[in-house]
Formats: C-alpha cells, structure tokens, sequence
C-alpha cells in the first residue's frame, strides 16, 4: 500500500468506481454513504464507447453483462399505443438510444460494491459532518462522533453534493436546472412489457414503461416541464403530490402508472440539471462524477462520465506521486472536453421536449461530432509503470 488514506463521499456509481481504482493504484480507501445502505431500483443508466473499455479494465464485464436490463430496444407510440419510431438496442454498435450496456442504477452500484467491499472500508448511515484541511491532510469530523485524517478527500454524493456545498459554496452557485423534472419508480406488471421500452410524448410531456430483469415488474418513468423547482429533495410526500398534479391528464396509461405511487418501494424524482464549475477540487479535497459536472440524466452519458473518471482520477493521482494539484489538475485536463460534449448533449435532448419552443430540423451532420466526443471524446492512458494491483475478477471472455 501506498499510505495514502483517500475517504470517498457516496456509494452510488462513481464512489465505488473511483474506489475500485484507488484501491488498485495503492490507496487505502474509505468510503462514508449517508443512507443505510444501497439504494435499489432507479433509472437505467447505460455504457457507451469508451466506458465499455473501463469496465472491460476493471474486470466487470461479465458481471455488468449479467445485471442488464435486457432491454431489445424502444417504441414511442401515440395516446392510442400505435407505434411511430422504433430504436434497437444494436443500433451504432450498441451505443445508441438504447444502449447494449444498460443497467439500473442500483444493480450497477450493487456490482460495484461487491467488486470493493473485501478491500475497502464503507461507512453506512453516516456522513462527513466537518472538514478542515492544511498542507499535508485532511481532518474529518463524521456526523457519528468519529474524528479521522486523511491525505485526500473526494466527493462523489451526487447532484445535491453537501461536500461540494462545504468545501465549494452553495449549490445555487452551481446547479443549473434546465427546465424538466423526472420521475422513476417501479410498478407490478399488468402492462405487458416484455424487453421493449415505450415511450408517450405529448406537448413536452411523457410517460413511459421500461422491462426490468424481473419479468413481474416495470420501471415507470415520467417527466413534466418546470421553469422553477422549489420541493426538497428528500419530501417524498411532496414530490408525489406534484407528480400528481402535473400528470394529470396525461394520456395513453398515465392513470395506471400514476395508481401505483403509494405503493412503489422506490420512488424517485428531481430536476434535470447540471453543474458547472470553474474547477473540481480545492486543496487536498476534489469532486468526481455528478458532483462534479453532472450531466443530468437526459444526456444519456452521466454514467459514462462517472467511470472514465474513476479511472482517470485514481490514475493521474497516482502518476503524479499523490501530489493532490498536480493529480487534479492533469485529471481535470483531460475531463473537461469529454464533460462539455455530454451536458451539450443533455442541453439539446431537454430542447427538443420543449413543447412550447419553435424546433428547427437537427443538422445532424454538426451533431454527429457532438455526439462522438460525447461517446468516445477521451483517451485512456495506459499509466505504464503506475501501482496496479489488478481486477479481483477475470475479464469476460470475448
């Protein structure tokens, strides 16, 4: 081991990824979650181009395979169910609308955890209370009483980052919301959905009903558009009753989906926004994934960007001798063009929603280098002579 102790704020993707590599490149690695313990269920998030090479890396391919959706492609369909498009999942290689890497949140975040927990601390149902740094470390103060030192500190809690909010400033500062909320939470299946999500648009509305690995449940997803979003987070309740109000009306199956709200076990919803900061860490105290630059979930690459992250920020900390403004900065370097590509992304599909907006036909040709930088727009270094102590697991067999 290298001696360096990093503690990870977050257990959800980017947390476990990032803990993944530090525990390879030599690190002793905490990682503090807030909640109990994993939250199950969520939206599907996917794997594009090059996070498919960084998870083909850390040795997870077989196991990320095993935990797909399985989702074959999608429909999107009038209020009468008729379809009008159609998407399969073996489109652009697999790295299209729907992606042949997709997974659930927490079944990804589950995969994660079990690849780490021999080898790296996790502190459940607690959280970084206070934090003070100097030049040589990090003193924590955990909301449980416990007092620790560290020589790094990263965050990796999510759009709603309290680390961030410590270290940084207030969220307002930089979360942008782009004007939808969404909604997902799961639903027995009395509708049929058999591998092949569909979809109902109407007037920057949608409903929408995606297959889960368990044939007697779906995943529901709704969206709505909103200038302002003033209900806290964590109000369950609230967020319910909003959903409620502003659904209504909604054709094709909104009522069957909506008749299941109080009895989802895992309900969820929240603006889509990103962040946008000048910078990623501040001392011996950086931020990765959604903390750092979320994209928001209608980018389609938030998960992308948690990963190759991961992998860059463990490495380029590493290749720098553990030197936090060198580490970060090389890092943040390399990010920064990959993050741009993807929130513009984010941008354009939040644009297209637009019910009330006057759309223009894509020039396609200009947004396939978008999308390309979006999918593919960093290279992984090889970081040859670096610590690495290997997957736990074999890579899957071709």
């Amino acid at each position: 081991m290298s001696g360096n102790r990093v503690l990870v704020a977050g257990a959800s993707i980017a947390g476990p990824a990032l803990a993944h590599w530090l525990r390879r490149r030599g690190a002793e690695v905490t990682v503090v979650e807030r909640a109990p313990g994993l939250r199950p269920g969520g939206q599907a998030v996917d794997a594009r181009g090059v996070a498919k090479e960084v998870i083909r890396r850390m040795g997870l391919d077989a196991a990320v395979r095993a935990a797909r959706t399985e989702t074959a492609g999608a429909y999107t369909v009038d209020a009468d169910g008729t379809v009008l498009e159609t998407f399969n999942a073996e489109d652009d290689g697999g790295d299209g609308y729907i992606a042949d890497i997709e997974i659930l949140r927490g079944d990804l975040s589950e995969v994660l955890y079990d690849d780490t927990r021999d080898e790296v601390e996790y502190l459940f149902g607690d959280r970084i209370a206070e934090l003070t740094q100097d030049a040589d470390g990090v003193d924590v103060t955990f909301a449980v009483g416990d007092r620790r030192r560290f020589d790094l500190v990263i965050g990796a809690d999510g759009l709603h980052s309290a680390l961030r909010a410590m270290v940084f400033g207030p969220r307002e500062r930089f979360v942008r919301h782009l004007g939808m909320v969404l909604a997902f939470y799961s639903v027995p299946n009395e509708f049929g959905i058999d591998r092949w999500l569909i979809d109902h648009q109407h007037e920057g509305r949608s409903a929408g009903l995606r297959p889960l690995k368990d044939p007697t449940r779906a995943m529901a997803m709704l969206s709505f558009p909103s200038d302002g979003f003033d209900v806290d987070h964590r109000d369950i309740d609230a967020q319910k009753r909003l959903l409620r109000e502003r659904m209504a009306g909604l054709g094709w199956r909104t009522p069957e989906i909506l008749a299941h709200l109080d009895d989802t076990p895992d309900f969820y919803l929240d603006q889509v926004a990103q962040v946008v900061m000048d910078r990623w860490s501040e001392g011996r105290v950086g931020l990765i994934g959604d903390a750092a630059s979320c994209s928001s979930p209608m980018s389609g690459g938030g998960t992308g960007l948690a990963l190759v992250g991961a992998y860059l920020l463990a490495g380029e900390l590493a290749a720098a001798g553990w030197d936090p403004a060198v580490g970060f900065a090389r890092y943040e370097a390399q990010m920064r063009p990959f993050v741009e590509a993807n929130q513009e992304i984010g941008r354009l599909h939040v644009q297209s929603r637009d019910a009330g907006a006057e759309h223009a036909e894509p020039d396609m040709e200009a947004l396939m280098p978008v999308i390309e930088r979006a999918i593919n727009g960093v290279d992984l270094p090889d970081y040859a002579g670096v610590p690495d102590a290997g997957p736990r697991v074999s890579p899957a067999a071709p």
